[in-house]
């Protein structure tokens, strides 16, 4: 018999590939002894990622779910592992020091054996502090290198990086090919490379089947000394997923290995299981490209986890380029051609913003940048006419070390928007929160949990967690789907079409009436939302809000929104609402739109005095909506 090799169902991974949603912690204690009668798994990927906060979305308790689903794995003697990220934890921003060392501690104790901790540039610096604290919590610290494919990123610098996390004490290393666009002879190479510093190093590789080659990569990987594959099951393998258990199992067994047998009819019920949720409610939020294999996505290297909300990003937003180009008298935009020019612009602009590795959220960033430079381009506008301060973060060094050179046009422009590069431990810049968040728990009446776990959700998803201790989130995702299910319904035997997705369509926020020869402005609400911040109508002509007016003569100039998404007027509580009778000039701030997971700076291209707000805190409006009115 050949090296054995060990099999983990990244049942969790497989869900987050897909769609928005994990299974309810009921489906999941269903499901969990089914997947141990299996009995091929040497592991089980339970948690981590976007699962607590996934749970939150939902109004469940995430610590009840992790608990109850990874105590059968435990009695059973499978591992469970978990994946986190770094610097950020379990969320898509920094996270102190101690609300990280506090996660490593209790994820262990609720039943988590092994934690995957990857840092989204690379930069092992963050990574220290995981490893550390993940043996101290007990846990196994396994070190993960981000597979991605520039000139950069070569054999050497993966062994290189890898030869680090070997140094600080990581216990294993993963293979993380979270785009599936490693090259199968390079991975193994890679694999070759952490064997020849440690023989004894457990290797786990982890390939995305996105774009075609990871059943190649995991062959490779496998001759080269890896220990353990990741892989899915039907019906969520492949797509954006993973390739699927049988076809690994019996490429290993062919190839001299072994493996596990398989109980067929444990895997049919694991599969029978996993379609019934998708039928319950999971499939409302699973995109059917996501199913779809794409080479496509080998040039961008976008990761298959992102495809779906791209897609949607992508409809959004072409809805509001096309709205522009009939506006302006120009050919409509296919979805395909933005689709083209999306990844020939990421392809364009990767280097320029040094490399970073197309991870979360660092993969986000990259593509959010590509598709609003397209957008302004198409438009007549310049590159980097708009970019967010999530992204500026990255590059400046407030997440940690890009691994390559920003080109000189990002670090001039930098400079010309007096933006300070850092070059510290990313880590200083979030100085530890526990004391004060125990402190606000207690002062709530909440109490902070068994091991602290209630502590932790709190610190690590404040605004999720206070969603769903009010009830709020269980409510706006109990409407959420009701609505999806109406708008896919349709009646037996009826031609009613079903619902379209609801696209946000531009509407008048006021109007200039007579009446007997006396002009009033009246300002319009659509519905609970809109709450309007437009001011009360006056019978001079004018507008005013909270004693600021100012009169309305001639022309007024519009600033209009560079892009679709919510808009707000302040981003933290430390600024002033932009308001009518405010005097603004060329490049201040106005307002924010919050769109594709970032919140973007919208800066004034006019001059003068605020006659008219023409949106209401945290309204939907498309490109080219009008925000404000200036004389």
């Amino acid at each position: 018999m050949g090296k054995e090799i060990g099999l983990c169902l990244v049942y969790r991974d497989m869900w987050q590939s897909s769609g928005k949603y994990m299974p309810r912690v009921d489906q999941l204690k269903r499901v969990a002894q089914p997947i141990v009668d299996m009995g091929c798994w040497s592991r089980v990927e339970t948690n981590g990622g976007g699962f607590e906060q996934i749970n939150l979305l939902y109004g469940e308790n995430p610590n009840k779910s992790v608990r109850e689903w990874t105590q059968p794995f435990n009695d059973a003697g499978i591992q469970t592992q978990m994946l986190e990220r770094g610097l950020n934890g379990l969320r898509m921003f920094p996270v102190p020091k101690d609300v990280r060392k506090l996660m490593f501690k209790v994820k262990k104790l609720q039943g988590t054996d092994i934690s995957r901790s990857f840092d989204g540039l690379n930069d092992t610096r963050n990574l220290k502090l995981s490893i550390d604290y993940a043996k101290e919590g007990g846990m196994i610290a396994q070190g993960a290198l981000c597979i991605t494919y520039s000139k950069i990123h070569d054999v050497d610098y993966f062994v290189r990086m890898a030869g680090e996390l070997i140094d600080m004490g990581a216990q294993e290393i993963a293979i993380k090919d979270m785009a599936g666009i490693g090259r199968p002879v390079s991975i193994g190479k890679i694999v070759a490379g952490v064997k020849a510093i440690n023989k004894d190093m457990l290797v786990q590789y982890h390939g995305h089947s996105g774009p075609g080659f990871s059943v190649a990569s995991a062959l490779e990987a496998a001759r080269n000394g890896a220990d353990i594959i990741d892989v899915g099951m039907e019906p969520l393998s492949w797509g954006t997923g993973h390739a699927d258990l049988l076809t690994v199992h019996e490429m290993l067994r062919d190839a001299g290995y072994s493996v596990p047998d398989i109980n067929m009819k444990a895997y049919m019920e694991v599969r029978s299981l996993t379609q019934e949720f998708i039928d319950d409610f999971l499939g409302y939020y699973i995109n059917p490209r996501n199913r779809l294999m794409n080479s496509l996505l080998i040039a961008p290297g976008l990761p298959g986890g992102m495809m779906g909300s791209l897609m949607a990003d992508l409809e959004n937003n072409l809805a509001s380029l096309n709205k522009w180009m009939a506006k302006n008298n120009k050919p409509a935009v296919t979805q395909d051609e933005l689709l083209i020019a999306l990844f020939d612009e990421v392809e364009e602009i990767w280097p320029m913003m040094g490399y970073p590795p197309l991870v979360t959220p660092y993969s986000q960033y990259v593509k959010n940048a590509a598709l609003v430079n397209v957008m302004q381009m198409m438009k007549g506008k310049d590159r980097w006419s708009l970019l967010d301060d999530n992204t500026w973060d990255m590059m400046l060094g407030k997440s940690g070390r890009v691994p390559g050179k920003l080109s000189a046009e990002i670090v001039n422009l930098a400079k010309d928007q007096s933006r300070e590069f850092f070059e510290g431990d990313p880590q200083d810049l979030y100085p530890d929160a526990l004391d004060s968040m125990r402190k606000e728990m207690e002062e709530k009446g909440w109490d902070t949990g068994q091991d602290d776990e209630e502590l932790l959700e709190y610190a690590m998803h404040t605004t999720q967690y206070l969603d769903y201790k009010s009830g709020k989130a269980k409510s706006n995702f109990e409407a959420d789907l009701a609505k999806k299910k109406t708008a896919t319904a349709t009646p037996s035997g009826s031609e009613k079409q079903a619902a379209p997705v609801s696209i946000p369509t531009s509407q008048p926020k006021s109007l200039n009436i007579d009446v007997n020869g006396e002009q009033f402005k009246v300002h319009i609400s659509y519905g609970e939302e809109a709450a309007s911040v437009a001011p009360a109508p006056s019978s001079n002509g004018s507008t005013s809000t909270e004693g600021s007016s100012v009169a309305v003569t001639g022309d007024l100039k519009e600033i209009l929104a560079p892009l679709e998404g919510k808009v707000f007027f302040t981003k933290d509580g430390g600024e002033q609402a932009k308001k009518i009778g405010d005097e603004i000039k060329v490049g201040d701030i106005v307002c924010y739109i919050e769109s594709m997971k970032v919140v973007n700076a919208v800066k004034s291209d006019q001059s003068g005095i605020i006659a008219e707000v023409c949106f209401s805190d945290g309204e939907e409006v498309l490109d080219d909506d009008v925000l404000f009115k200036v004389q």
